[in-house]
């Protein structure tokens, strides 16, 4: 059976990292036998030029339709209002396809120095549609609002559903693959009522998985100590702006943003997406690290039981990134966007099933 991906590239760097990553994924799968078909659709500001949306309507159903979605970064800070097609694609996607689970591993990369010099392998898994975020918690309206000029407030939701949701998620990701720990990260001595919602289900949830260790860490307790002791998280659970904040901690301490996989996940679908932005600045020039969406899109992969093809990617990033002189040039290294993507393919092709 041919799986169907859509690739949605983006702005900025997006086109350029989206086309390294398409050559890698079906180099790997031509490897491995297995099948995959991959379309493209448009979002961001070529989106909004053609169509007056930066997330055409017929992308959400063709999101809808495929088997998994490929997402390059998007530069939603400097679209137009909503109300002028502006809207966050990433956002609308997690809304439209209820992918409520965002999972972050960060793990650093042998041979690559860390910023603490102390290896790092965790895995985050993040509530993704409620918390903070005005564009995805409430089911009509924002969730921040401006009673009289000079004030602006904001509302929290944190449901036990949505709290259920991701608590699952955590564990048995923990359970099926060897974890030993999972850590659900709060601010419940503040937030009492709706942390405290959180965790009453994370303690519910823990007492079924007897095997794994569960504990509790306040959010500015966890930023510390993944800084001085990053081997003392396994998996982590949270609320969605503390997952957003805290795995940019976690990868930047693996190796940088440029490294990190990010997997949207929720019942029928699933979107691979760079945890980075958008990086207009390079754009253009074959600078950018395609790395973050390469590894996002071996965790598709593996998510659609492409298990051959995940494994041939996530091998052939390793050897790469372990040699400095297959490095991209924010790694100390000499290789272009294409380059990279070339040297991926030559080590796919050349390494055992």
């Amino acid at each position: 059976m041919t799986l169907s991906l859509l690739c949605l590239a983006g702005d900025g760097i997006g086109p350029e990292i989206m086309a390294a990553t398409k050559v890698v994924v079906e180099a790997a799968c031509t490897r491995s036998g297995e099948t995959v078909s991959l379309a493209d659709g448009e979002i961001g500001f070529p989106a909004l030029n053609a169509e007056g949306s930066t997330i055409p309507e017929q992308v959400i159903e063709a999101a809808l339709a495929a088997d998994g979605v490929i997402l390059g970064p998007v530069s939603h800070n400097a679209y137009p209002s909503r109300e002028d097609g502006g809207l966050n694609p990433s956002g609308v996607l997690r809304k439209e396809l209820d992918l409520f689970a965002n999972i972050r591993p960060a793990q650093s990369f042998k041979g690559l120095a860390t910023p603490t010099g102390a290896p790092v392998d965790l895995i985050i898994f993040r509530e993704n549609l409620e918390g903070f975020y005005a564009d995805k918690n409430l089911h009509s309206g924002p969730g921040e609002f401006m009673p009289v000029p000079g004030v602006a407030m904001a509302m929290r939701l944190i449901t036990e559903r949505g709290s259920e949701r991701i608590g699952r998620a955590a564990f048995d990701h923990a359970a099926a693959n060897g974890r030993k720990k999972v850590t659900a990260v709060h601010k419940a001595n503040v937030m009492r009522t709706s942390d405290g919602l959180f965790l009453d289900v994370m303690r519910r949830i823990a007492t079924g998985y007897p095997g794994i260790q569960y504990d509790e860490v306040l959010v500015d307790a966890a930023a510390a100590l993944l800084v001085r002791d990053p081997g003392r998280f396994d998996v982590i659970v949270t609320t969605n702006m503390f997952g957003d904040i805290l795995s940019d901690l976690a990868s930047e301490l693996a190796g940088g943003l440029g490294l990190a996989a990010s997997l949207n996940l929720g019942p029928q679908n699933a979107a691979a997406q760079a945890q980075h932005g958008s990086a207009p600045d390079i754009a253009g020039h074959d600078r950018a690290n395609p790395t973050s969406l390469i590894g996002s899109a071996a965790m598709l992969l593996g998510h659609l039981e492409l298990v051959r093809a995940k494994a041939l990617i996530e091998v052939s990033l390793k050897k790469a990134i372990a040699d400095p002189r297959t490095r991209t040039s924010d790694l100390g290294g000499p290789l272009g966007t294409q380059a990279f993507s070339k040297v991926l393919v030559d080590l796919i092709q050349e390494a055992d099933t």
